[in-house]
């Protein structure tokens, strides 16, 4: 999940959770919105924590060139 669809599951779960007043039989909507946003949430963590991760940067030594030895006696 990226950021996008985490952004878009938590403000469908905040919309169902706080904005919708429609009552379905057997589904709370509610119940349903806080677990969207929920999900969201987590995911936006997840996305977030993988983005830092994936931009760590490697630095390479310079490569060795035969100047860099010692002088042989």
């Amino acid at each position: 999940m990226n950021f996008g669809g985490s952004i878009f599951l938590i403000a469908v779960g905040l919309i169902l959770a706080l904005a919708v007043n429609i009552s379905v039989s057997g589904v709370d909507l509610q119940l349903v919105g806080w677990i969207l946003a929920a999900v969201g949430a987590l995911g936006l963590l997840v996305s977030l924590a993988l983005y830092w991760r994936r931009r760590a940067v490697v630095v390479e030594p310079p490569p060795v060139t035969p100047d860099d030895y010692p002088p042989r006696y």
